[in-house]
């Protein structure tokens, strides 16, 4: 048995430890891996591979969201989604799966800005496994994880591809797809705060959204103010509105269905301009769901997000199977 000395401790900064394996006369299998004479010694090396858990007074941190791995060949994210309910239908969603695919492919693509560039995310699109809800209600506190990696070269726009899964099974593959601007000159600090645990809340608390009525068939969420929900640029995270998007349109294909649920299988989301909370003295911004069709194994939906000021701001399409 080899006895491995203890790395003393590095202070805040983070790090992992790698096995260094140096010359010698037993073989691993591996070329240049060999255990020398002398045992294995331990070689300290910095490494992108450190899970990082955002501030809770974040968007990322609001959702449990854990960055493991962050820069221009590819990221590695994950979120907690098991148990998550629509807050209009009271079944399990997948909607989260669609705020973790704008963090890890639009992280990708914003670590490919040059300098003085920023990153503005204009697609967001997942295809889906139709039962990608069972898979992670098998192991609900287990998280869904993502992998991104660029696609193609860099040009006025950058594509993002990311797989992503759930306990090794593959739950869906999506693409993010961002175009550089130059960057503003006001872009707000990252927060410090605390991270930890989520606090308990419903899926609907942490994304500050309730159900509105529609005055038609049509299915609302008014989206309420809360300076934790926006980004950088101050206007409501992209992530969030993707998720409110998939819960009112797949909603909507639900609401004439009593057995058979329509399960979301495809979600595309175009981000047309800023999108704000709701404001004093103005129009509620709002997620409205209707069904353009919908038949006894399939539908499709479509959704809208519209600010305080009645543009819409977002829009997106999906399409559900039973």
């Amino acid at each position: 048995m080899v006895t491995v000395p203890a790395v003393p401790a590095m202070g805040l900064m983070a790090f992992v430890t790698r096995v260094r394996l140096l010359l010698g006369v037993v073989h691993l299998g591996h070329d240049g891996e060999y255990i020398p004479p002398w045992g294995i010694w331990l070689a300290v090396v910095s490494s992108r591979w450190i899970a990082m858990s955002h501030p809770l007074n974040t968007p990322l941190g609001r959702f449990g969201i854990v960055t493991s791995e962050d820069g221009p060949d590819g990221c590695v994210a994950s979120i907690p989604a098991g148990e998550m309910v629509n807050p209009i239908t009271g079944t399990l969603t997948i909607a989260p799966l669609a705020m973790l695919v704008d963090h890890v492919g639009g992280l990708v693509n914003h670590r490919r800005r040059g300098p003085g560039e920023w990153t503005v995310s204009s697609e967001l699109s997942f295809e889906v496994r139709p039962d990608a809800v069972d898979v992670i209600a098998e192991d609900p506190a287990e998280p869904v994880t993502a992998m991104s990696k660029p696609f193609a070269a860099k040009s006025d726009v950058a594509l993002g591809l990311c797989e992503l899964s759930h306990r090794g099974t593959t739950l869906a593959m999506a693409t993010v797809r961002s175009f550089f601007i130059s960057a503003p000159e006001h872009i707000g600090e990252f927060p410090d705060g605390p991270t930890g645990p989520l606090p308990p809340g419903t899926l609907a608390d942490r994304m500050a959204v309730r159900v509105a009525e529609s005055g038609g068939s049509a299915k609302t969420l008014q989206q309420l103010p809360d300076p934790v929900l926006n980004n950088s640029l101050g206007i409501v995270h992209g992530g969030v509105s993707a998720m409110a998007l998939e819960l009112v349109a797949s909603a909507a294909v639900n609401a004439s269905r009593d057995d058979r649920v329509l399960r979301t299988a495809s979600l595309r989301v175009n981000f047309i301009r800023q999108f704000f909370s709701t404001r004093e003295d103005r129009p509620e911004s709002r997620y409205v769901g209707t069904a353009l069709r919908v038949g006894r194994r399939s539908g499709i939906g479509e959704a809208q997000a519209i600010g305080p000021d009645g543009e819409v701001a977002i829009v997106a399409r999906l399409t559900a199977y039973a």
